[in-house]
């Protein structure tokens, strides 16, 4: 599939899953949601949860629900702490699986943190025909995922191909 001509502005909400981040410390939440605007598209909501996987996957399941809505950035919680479990809350609302999402952010990150890239279980997938992306707390962590490969994933005009090319296709049976 190629790529299109004219940026085409998407719909995205932030999630900041931590016990510790409030607004006034959320660097991570506050550097994607600055990000996405500065991108062009459009904040829908943001918003910062206690690590439960209970609570994070009903905030996430609303927005999934909701059509407007075309992606969900979720920072924090995937890790190995006892704590940790957006991954357990997020993959079960999966239609499909985004496995080199996942692969690309390690390998990219192997080359900043080195071999401590392999505590990351950040990961992708499609619901309801929304995007979603999974990424580690640390505003670091959250800049390289945004930089260097969901900004341009985003970007309807980035070639050869990307993910919001793909979006009026996503409905088809």
């Amino acid at each position: 599939m190629t790529a299109q001509t004219d940026f085409v502005p998407l719909t995205l909400c932030v999630l900041t899953v931590s016990d510790t981040r409030t607004p006034d410390n959320d660097t991570s939440g506050d550097y994607l949601a600055l990000s996405i605007g500065q991108a062009g598209h459009r904040l829908h909501e943001k918003r910062i949860v206690k690590d439960n996987r209970y609570e994070v996957r009903a905030i996430v399941a609303h927005w999934i629900a909701d059509e407007s809505i075309d992606g969900v950035i979720v920072t924090g919680g995937t890790g190995f702490t006892g704590r940790d479990s957006t991954p357990e809350a997020i993959v079960p609302l999966l239609d499909k699986e985004m496995p080199g999402f996942g692969e690309m952010f390690r390998a990219i990150s192997f080359d900043e943190i080195g071999a401590s890239t392999m505590q990351s279980r950040a990961f992708a997938g499609l619901s309801n025909n929304t995007f979603v992306f999974c990424l580690p707390g640390s505003t670091s962590a959250c800049r390289t995922a945004w930089e260097k490969l969901i900004r341009a994933q985003l970007d309807a005009t980035t070639k050869p191909c990307n993910l919001a090319g793909l979006m009026p296709r996503l409905r088809e049976i």
